[in-house]
Formats: C-alpha cells, structure tokens, sequence
C-alpha cells in the first residue's frame, strides 16, 4: 500500500512543479482570438555608455504566426462586434418629472402641491424646487435641502429614433403600456359593443 502513496505522492509532485500543466485547464487547446497580430520589436545597442544618438541601433522584426480561425470563430466574434456597436448606440434618456425625493425618508416633494398642506409648511403650490430657500428642510425629517435628489423618468431606445414614431418613441414604458392595453380595452368594449346592437 506504501509504494501506491509514493507513486501519488510523487505524480502530484511532478504536477506542481511543471508550470505548464494546468489541472482545471480544459482539455482541448485554447485558440487565438486575436484580429491582428503584433510585430515584436527588439533594439540592441553596441554600448551602454555611448548617446543614444551616436549608437547603432539594430531593429529585427519578428511576427508571431496566427493560428488560422475558423469560420464559426470569424462569424461569432463579427456578430459580437455587431452587437457592441449597436449597444454603444443604444441611450437611455431622462427626463425630469419636477419631484424630488428625501434620501432619507423618501419623501417627495412636488412643486404643485408644496408643502402647505403639512403642519407647519409654508410652501405654496407652484413653487419650484430650485426657488425653495437654501434654509429650507424636509417637512418630515428635518433633512437639509442637499438631501433631496431630483426623480426623473427613462426612455430606452436609440437616441436617433427619439424623433419618429408619431411621438411614441419619446415616451416611457409606464406611458407605452397605457397606451397599449388602453387600447385592447377600447376595442374590447366596442366589440362587445357590437353585440349589444343586435
């Protein structure tokens, strides 16, 4: 039973000293992906306390060979460069509601309610929040006014087909979704509408 441990012992031995082996490698040899190759360029001078600009510089080239890719690999990393170009595309724009919001107690304020209708509120409806004085705090917290982050809503889709669509495109999800099953409902009920009639 000693000489099996040996036998472990020095196959595992072997195995972490050779650098090139990797245990949690996978199997089959990894590929080069890289488009372009690189040229190595090697300088050699005749001396090192000679100037720089008085020294001979030799320049050898050397270029590594690229492993050829196949067709898959040349078709999967051109969809993928497709498809970072048309997320870099892609802008989700905002767009300003008017609240904002305490980041400590999650209180909004909106400008055409104020805060009059609280104890103690002295803000008339209407009043914007850039025109709120710099002493003014939250109604419910007492947090300073820099507490306050303004909320806006997200448009997704691409910044250049923010212009088309009727005006639709401009709008938000909440918006799109109104719209949409606002919709089926008015359809629904002039179909059944319909039944009514005879």
């Amino acid at each position: 039973m000693t000489p099996t441990l040996h036998l472990i012992a020095a196959i595992a031995v072997c195995l972490a000293l050779s650098p090139g082996v990797d245990a949690f490698a996978p199997a089959a040899p990894a590929r080069v992906t890289s488009l372009q190759s690189r040229p190595t360029t090697f300088q050699l001078r005749m001396s090192e306390t000679e100037e720089s600009s008085s020294a001979p510089v030799a320049t050898i080239e050397e270029e590594e060979d690229e492993e050829p890719m196949d067709m898959a690999t040349k078709l999967a990393l051109e969809k993928q460069r497709k498809a970072d170009e048309l997320r870099s595309q892609e802008v989700f724009m905002k767009r300003s509601t008017g609240v904002h919001k305490c980041s400590s107690c999650d209180w909004e304020y909106n400008p055409e309610k104020g805060d009059s209708f609280l104890i103690g509120g002295m803000i008339k409806p209407g009043t914007e929040f850039e025109e709120l004085p710099s002493n003014w705090r939250c109604p419910t917290c007492r947090a300073s006014k820099d507490s306050f982050n303004e909320v806006v809503e997200t448009i997704p889709g691409f910044e250049v087909n923010q212009g088309y669509g009727f005006g639709t495109n401009s709008m938000t999800s909440g918006q799109k979704n109104a719209l949409i099953w606002g919709g089926l409902g008015v359809f629904f009920l002039f179909f059944i509408g319909g039944y009514a009639l005879s």
